[in-house]
């Protein structure tokens, strides 16, 4: 098999013109093409308006190494492709059955993975199931109760649920994992060009039935998942993990205990730093959605307002500070929403979401600083918690509950002093409104974060308007805070996947993995396959079924 890269092609063409350009590249008939595979597909528009697709290729040929001799100065080389392997399960019966507490992606894969090689995973979710954790999310955004359960961070699927659903991840994949995870995500019902599109997503409104999907597959398999099922307490001797406490009632037997719990879990990081389980402080990031017309961001970035041909435009930027602090675009939702993303009384967070088609009026990212353990004015493990909390609790005190909303040019005039400018946002899009998934209010959003912060995210916003000529307009929104970009914790493991206590396994985003959807599922495949090398399927007969 070959790779050929650098495949030019206009916006408008067929797979099998695709395939006819190929072969025009390498000299050969297209018929001498035995197998045909996309790899990736990206969009060109550094020379806008003539915009195309970039795709690169594995090809299967009747004459491989003919054409590798004669490649001159063709972008091909040869290669194979990567098969993901399940290791060889080991030989140390199982007393019981594993758990795994959270069904977020670590958790769901995990469970997946243990599932149909035979293990019989117990999953423990504290939320709802995703359908009727959905009906929460939409009670809570139009006036109803936060369910400190059952919202947008805690439930089956997690809180990459309600997100865009974004699937790119900087993670090498020299083992398969990432392939195996989209494999996963399209047998289960995501779209099938997540496989090759350079920035793949799904879209709440599809990935909430790919959960669905995935779930049945465990289920069928011989898992257990149980909803509304709290992990409030794990036990544990000189020898490891002895239980679990489920709803401060139930105790299960339990001797392989997986924490998949998610960046937002403050409650269980606190029980497991008293139960003596090895963590600290990380750093992270904590900033601000900002929204622009979603026409305006094509146009910035296709030439065009419509484009028919052309998905919604989205964009990645980043800067460092005169102070040294990294300040960069995070999550960003072409033809998106600002959510409340709220799960703890008198407080409130926000984040961003897209569905499937990306057609909203706006889009959003969060601009979002970097924070270190030194910011956070303590060296206790849990001081990163309390740092988001702080910002949190303002927020909701100056929306007085709901999201708070601020023109940046009052933002950037409250900090630095100097007066609005005009807004050819304002001028040029007279409809535009925010778009906030449950109620907002127009407030001092500078108010929210320190300072230091709050002028490093100007500094960083004057930084992305020379690169995308409008981004600092004084008529963009600003709303707040967005500050669980990834979890403020680290929980250690070692080589084999287990914390100092042994049988407890970290996992995922809110140990401190991964960061985004694909990785905490990639780190849920790392230690299934940790598990699966030191223990076989074999479950001892008094094992609780």
């Amino acid at each position: 098999m070959i790779r050929i890269n650098q495949v030019k092609m206009p916006l408008s063409h067929t797979k099998k013109e695709l395939k006819e350009k190929a072969a025009g590249l390498l000299h050969i008939k297209a018929e001498d093409i035995l197998e045909f595979q996309i790899v990736k597909k990206s969009i060109d528009a550094r020379k806008k308006p003539d915009i195309y697709f970039i795709y690169t290729l594995d090809l299967t040929l009747r004459e491989e190494d003919q054409i590798l001799r004669r490649r001159g100065r063709l972008q091909i080389q040869k290669t194979e492709e990567i098969s993901y392997s399940f290791p060889v399960t080991g030989r140390l019966p199982m007393k019981e059955r594993p758990v795994i507490i959270g069904t977020g992606p670590a958790g769901l894969f995990c469970g997946y993975f243990l599932a149909i090689h035979g293990y019989r995973p117990v999953l423990l979710e504290r939320g709802k199931d995703v359908g009727h954790r959905k009906k929460d999310v939409e009670a809570f955004w139009n006036g109803g109760a936060l369910l400190p359960d059952s919202n947008v961070q805690f439930g089956e699927g997690g809180a990459g649920t309600f997100s865009d659903g974004k699937l790119n991840t900087l993670v090498k994949d020299k083992n398969g994992r990432n392939k195996e995870v989209l494999r996963i995500l399209v047998e289960s019902g995501a779209p099938e060009e997540i496989l090759y599109e350079a920035k793949p997503h799904i879209g709440t409104d599809i990935l909430i039935q790919v959960v669905k999907n995935m779930r049945k597959k465990i289920l069928a398999c011989g898992g257990e998942v149980r909803f509304t099922c709290k992990v409030t307490d794990i036990v544990v001797d000189k020898d490891g993990v002895r239980e679990v406490v489920i709803n401060d009632t139930q105790h299960m037997p339990a001797d392989i205990v997986v924490l998949a719990i998610g960046h937002s879990a403050r409650d269980t990081f606190r029980m497991l730093y008293e139960r003596n389980v090895p963590m600290d402080a990380k750093a992270f990031a904590v900033g601000l959605r900002v929204e622009h017309p979603r026409k305006m961001i094509d146009k910035i970035q296709y030439g065009s307002e419509e484009h028919a041909l052309l998905p919604s435009a989205d964009y990645k930027v980043t800067t460092q500070t005169g102070s040294g602090r990294g300040v960069y675009s995070f999550c960003m939702c072409p033809g998106g929403y600002v959510v409340n993303a709220s799960s703890e009384a008198g407080k409130l967070a926000v984040n961003g979401m897209s569905y499937s088609g990306r057609a909203g009026d706006n889009s959003n990212s969060a601009i979002i600083v970097t924070v270190t353990p030194e910011d956070f004015e303590s060296s206790h493990p849990l001081a990163g918690v309390e740092f988001q909390r702080k910002m949190e609790e303002k927020a909701y005190e100056i929306g007085q509950g709901q999201v708070p909303v601020e023109l940046y040019g009052d933002f950037k005039e409250a900090l630095t002093g100097k007066k609005k400018e005009f807004s050819a946002i304002l001028n040029q899009y007279p409809d535009f409104l925010p778009q906030i998934k449950g109620a907002y209010r127009f407030s001092p959003v500078h108010e929210i974060l320190p300072k230091d912060l709050g002028r490093a995210f100007v500094e960083g916003m004057e930084q992305f308007d020379k690169v995308l000529p409008g981004f600092g307009d004084s008529g963009a929104y600003i709303s707040g805070i967005e500050s669980r970009t990834s979890s403020p914790v680290r929980i250690y493991r070692d080589e084999t996947g287990q914390s100092a206590v042994k049988g407890l396994y970290p996992c995922g985003e809110g140990a401190g993995y991964a960061g985004g959807i694909t990785s905490a599922a990639m780190d849920g495949i790392l230690i299934a396959e940790k598990i699966a090398e030191k223990y076989s399927e074999r479950i001892s007969n008094d094992a609780g079924l």
